[in-house]
């Protein structure tokens, strides 16, 4: 294939991913959108292989077979709740592969055959990707164990913490340039003490973040991913990787501003590592007394409703009951009875989980809202249905402010005039902290497996005929 045909095949590649992003936009056009990428990735490794001069044919072709078999063998297995940590998992791949692409490139370069500004600039790349892969790396192994629960999701908080990273930061720009001036015998060297630096880093960044903000965690590794694959592809010299990383560690960090702004968290604490600085008290300990409901209460409460608004959260998605509540939805509905659902910017463990559970269960669009768009709706809201949401629906992100989630915009659902929460137990949600809303004298806690459940409210509203 030649040169010529080569660079149209990747300009074809990029617009194909920009659609993609574009159709990703929208719940209505996000499985197109994930067609548009899949055509676009599929342009851009035929034309890369098939270019002229490429060798390794054969080793790059037993490769793909080896990781397409194993990626679609653990992605079919993979639940949508773990789909956070197999993103998580994911961008680590991306880090470690700018890292070993780095230590690769030098090792290949050829300095007898290219000017000095040319060496200085592939040197700067070469660093760079495997800064910024390191950082990737170890961040996300990182928000991986957090979001597997083999890390504690409580925030790490070791003296001067700040200090530390400024430390790295600059002690890592000081080793770029010994990196670009030093002889050779000593670049290795150099290279192998900013990994270990950049490992660390990355490790600190995210350990520093407690887990209520690990959706915005995972959308800036997103970011990460990107701008290290946009080194990669500098340091390659192959434009389409540099054009798709700067889509992804663009978009990525334009994601995450979003999400800091819909939790009113500053950006800057995002990249820094300096969200959980505040420690709330005994977060494990009772604020009061709750009250329990069954599920002829519950049922009895739905149809005297006008209106219902149901929350979903990660509860709704570990018990896979995003089905039941579409049917129940349905019954509800057809008892003339107005149901809406509302989404949290960061419900679930990964932007967008609910809206991904509920289009899977067939939940017409126009009955989903985000938290903007109806919270103003709950103060004359009959009946809120809680679903396995925890800290999304906490008032103590406004009203209390040494609260680990203080400031964070949530879902007031207290304002409406009856709240059913379903749960497993009174156990705090993820950021490790007990709920206020548990204690308010309008909510009431229907206990145990959240579909079970579900599915027996919506047994009941059958059976009964009015």
């Amino acid at each position: 294939m030649s040169s010529g045909l080569v660079h149209t095949a990747y300009i074809l590649a990029a617009v194909f991913f920009i659609l993609s992003l574009a159709g990703l936009s929208k719940q209505k056009t996000a499985r197109l959108g994930n067609y548009y990428g899949m055509a676009g990735m599929s342009i851009a490794l035929i034309a890369t292989i098939f270019s002229q001069g490429y060798e390794g044919l054969i080793w790059t072709v037993i490769a793909m077979l080896i990781g397409g078999t194993i990626g679609i063998k653990y992605t079919k297995k993979v639940e949508m709740t773990k789909i956070p940590e197999l993103v998580a998992i994911l961008h680590s791949f991306v880090g470690m592969a700018a890292i070993l692409v780095g230590y690769n490139n030098y090792i290949l370069l050829q300095e007898e055959y290219i000017t000095q500004t040319e060496q200085v600039i592939h040197l700067v790349e070469i660093f760079l990707a495997i800064f910024i892969g390191s950082i990737t790396f170890s961040g996300s192994l990182v928000a991986f164990g957090k979001l597997r629960e083999i890390l504690s999701s409580k925030p790490l908080n070791i003296p001067y913490k700040h200090i530390w990273n400024i430390a790295a930061l600059l002690i890592s720009i000081f080793l770029l340039f010994q990196f670009i001036e030093t002889g050779t015998n000593w670049k290795v060297l150099i290279l192998t003490t900013t990994t270990l630096i950049s490992l660390a880093f990355g490790y600190h960044l995210v350990a520093s973040i407690g887990g209520a903000d690990m959706p915005v965690v995972i959308s800036m590794l997103n970011s990460y991913s990107g701008w290290a694959a946009a080194a990669t592809g500098f340091m390659l010299q192959n434009n389409l990787l540099i054009i798709t990383g700067a889509l992804v560690g663009s978009s990525g960090a334009i994601l995450s501003y979003i999400m800091c702004k819909a939790m009113n968290r500053s950006f800057i604490s995002v990249i820094s590592g300096g969200f959980g600085q505040i420690q709330t008290i005994d977060s494990d300990s009772t604020i009061g007394k709750y009250y329990t409901t069954d599920i002829e209460n519950v049922t009895k409460t739905l149809i005297n409703s006008k209106s219902i608004i149901i929350v979903p959260g990660y509860g709704m998605a570990v018990a896979q009951a995003q089905y039941p509540v579409y049917e129940m939805t349905e019954k509800l509905r057809a008892r003339n009875i107005d149901v809406k659902f509302a989404i949290h910017p960061v419900a679930g463990r990964l932007p967008g989980h609910m809206n991904v559970l509920l289009a899977e269960a067939k939940v017409p669009y126009d009955l989903v809202f985000e938290m903007d768009e109806i919270n103003h709706k709950l103060s004359k809201t009959d009946t809120v249905l809680v679903i396995g949401a925890n800290d999304t629906v906490n008032p103590a992100a406004l009203e209390e402010e040494n609260s680990l989630i203080a400031g964070m915009p949530v879902l007031k659902v207290w304002h409406a005039r009856n709240v059913i929460i379903l749960k497993r137990s009174m156990n705090t949600g993820y950021a490790g902290i007990q709920n206020k809303l548990f204690f308010k004298e309008n909510t009431a806690m229907l206990f145990g497996d959240a579909k079970d459940n579900i599915e027996a409210i919506s047994q009941t509203l059958s059976n009964r005929k009015n």
